[in-house]
């Protein structure tokens, strides 16, 4: 059956797979990372977890919900978390130095799964939509991968905030 499902899967899914995991593995080294892509990533990988909730779903109030408090928790949750210390930000560069780390490729991989596993057991068992379990977990932890994303970015912000802001302060005086 497994072969069944990997034969019926569209071939841009694998492309898409290899992709994902080409830019996680790029992360597990240290290197520096761009504003921009700080910022893009979350918002690609939050749009791809909406898309997961509402192609499974529709436009179910009680699935967008549960993602939103998911992620809502998960963003408090990291957000409470320090950076590692060897993270540093270039204002002129407009860059962040940071250590290599399996939690992108993880994420990535995550939610990449969650749809293509989400979307096999819908295309076999349709009725699932309608269990509550399904319909409350599906969406939280898709809300959840979100939530790790968004944060990890706001926390790389917050470090180029405070860093213009010091390099503000030391030009004016």
């Amino acid at each position: 059956m497994l072969l069944q499902i990997l034969l019926h899967t569209p071939k841009w899914v694998f492309a898409v797979f290899v992709l994902l995991v080409w830019l996680g593995a790029r992360q597990l080294l240290s290197n520096s990372v761009s504003l921009s892509r700080v910022t893009l990533m979350p918002i690609l990988m939050g749009g791809l977890s909406v898309f997961g909730v509402l192609s499974a779903f529709g436009d179910s109030l009680g699935a967008l919900l549960g993602w939103a408090a998911a992620a809502a928790v998960l963003i408090a949750l990291v957000l409470q978390r320090p950076l590692p210390s060897t993270t540093r930000y270039d204002a002129a560069g407009r860059q962040f130095h940071v250590a290599g780390s399996a939690v992108p490729l993880a994420l990535m991989m995550g939610i990449f799964c969650t749809k293509y596993v989400v979307g096999v057991a819908l295309a076999m068992h349709p009725e699932l939509r309608q269990q509550a379990v399904f319909a409350l977990a599906i969406p939280t932890l898709y809300g959840a991968f979100t939530g790790i994303f968004a944060a990890r970015a706001v926390r790389l912000w917050k470090l180029a905030i405070a860093t213009d802001a010091v390099a503000t302060g030391v030009r004016a005086a």
